[in-house]
């Protein structure tokens, strides 16, 4: 690294790479618990799942993002979305399958997966 700038444009490469796009607030914010119990209960896959299918949908108003403990560490992977103007949907146990329906049926089409949901998973 030689300048500032060069680092910038690293970092921007790298962020393109993994499919994490700018935020705004006309973005629907998809966020992936990506703490040790994330990780180890299979958030990794999660979340490339997601990033996979948000890009080959070219749905350029999402925001995939990462984050770290959400404190629900029994119900990991966990997945919220949050649509501008609606509430935040928290989604628990994800896997890959589960991450694709949800881009499929709740992303593009607007429709919650309510069985994939904490209020279902709630015992």
């Amino acid at each position: 690294m030689k300048s500032l700038a060069e680092l910038q444009a690293l970092r921007d490469k790298m962020k393109s790479n993994i499919g994490i796009r700018a935020d705004d607030s006309t973005n629907t914010r998809v966020v992936v618990g990506m703490a040790t119990c994330g990780i180890a209960a299979g958030a990794r896959p999660v979340l490339s799942t997601l990033t996979e299918e948000v890009a080959k949908r070219n749905l350029s108003n999402v925001a995939i993002t990462q984050t770290g403990c959400i404190g629900l560490c029994q119900y990991e992977p966990i997945v919220e979305v949050m649509v501008p103007g609606q509430e935040k949907v928290t989604y628990v146990k994800m896997t890959p399958e589960k991450a694709m329906r949800v881009v499929s049926d709740h992303l593009v089409n607007g429709n919650i997966v309510s069985e994939y949901t904490i209020g279902a998973n709630i015992k």
